[in-house]
């Protein structure tokens, strides 16, 4: 299947390692040019010179903090300057710290509020006008927990559900400019965030990191974690000419761990 994808225009947000990262690779492999953006620009100079090595779109890199409105306006008007437009937008955010309702405290709730749900309503602002051009994709990464809360997971659990709310909304408000919302899920993937994760359980229930992956394994039918790049095609898949009727709808990449309906 031809997706469509050469020569569309993407932004990447927090995109030097993990499902960004993944998510931009794939783009490019489908002739996409893409811009990836984070805070580690050491690490996504790295990035744009291996990805740059695949015969396919170009990628380009700008520093930015997520959570800082001025380095996402930079941001989306350094991508529009480089590339002529952007037709694709992939929401992404490193995830909040663990703990429960008792260990938050107000700056806990601020600062996740910031980087997991607030920066995606900018980044969206911000290139709402230069989407309007042409029709685009709007993809906003979540996590599972968008359909069954994850245990000391309060922060994530909490805004994770406010990007379905968001892009349930703007899905509705977006389509008369043939802009496409939707939302994606991962489980179980194969990053630094789960690795962290797990070693945090194993402190917690005094156990070792490999018993904590070797359970949760256990407790998905395909019975391994998923790859950065088994989600990304998903996303991909989303983002491209092969989607044009699905909006407003969200997606969970899990590998059948979720037991809802």
């Amino acid at each position: 299947m031809d997706l469509g994808l050469k020569d569309k225009r993407a932004l990447v947000m927090a995109s030097s390692q993990g499902l960004g990262k993944a998510i931009a690779e794939q783009l490019v492999r489908e002739g996409t040019d893409v811009m990836i953006a984070s805070r580690n620009e050491q690490q996504l100079k790295k990035v744009a010179e291996e990805l740059n090595g695949i015969n396919g779109g170009k990628v380009k890199y700008i520093r930015c903090d997520i959570t800082n409105s001025a380095d996402i306006t930079r941001t989306v008007k350094h991508t529009a300057d480089v590339f002529g437009g952007i037709d694709i937008l992939i929401n992404n955010a490193g995830g909040p710290p663990a703990g429960s309702f008792e260990d938050m405290k107000d700056e806990d709730w601020q600062r996740s509020f910031e980087l997991n749900l607030l920066s995606y309503i900018r980044v969206i602002r911000e290139a709402l006008p230069l989407l309007k051009e042409k029709g685009g994709r709007i993809i906003n990464i979540a996590s599972s927990s968008i359909r069954e809360p994850i245990p000391g997971l309060i922060l994530s659990n909490t805004f994770r559900l406010g990007i379905v709310g968001l892009s349930k909304t703007i899905a509705n408000e977006f389509a008369k400019y043939n802009i496409l919302v939707n939302t994606v899920g991962p489980g179980r993937i194969a990053t630094e965030r789960v690795e962290h994760l797990d070693e945090g359980h194993a402190q917690m229930e005094g156990v070792s990191v490999q018993e904590i992956k070797t359970r949760s394994q256990k407790s998905i039918p395909l019975g391994r974690d998923g790859t950065p790049e088994e989600f990304a095609k998903i996303v991909v898949f989303l983002a491209s000419e092969g989607n044009t009727y699905m909006t407003g709808s969200t997606f969970v990449v899990d590998g059948g761990k979720l037991r809802s309906i």
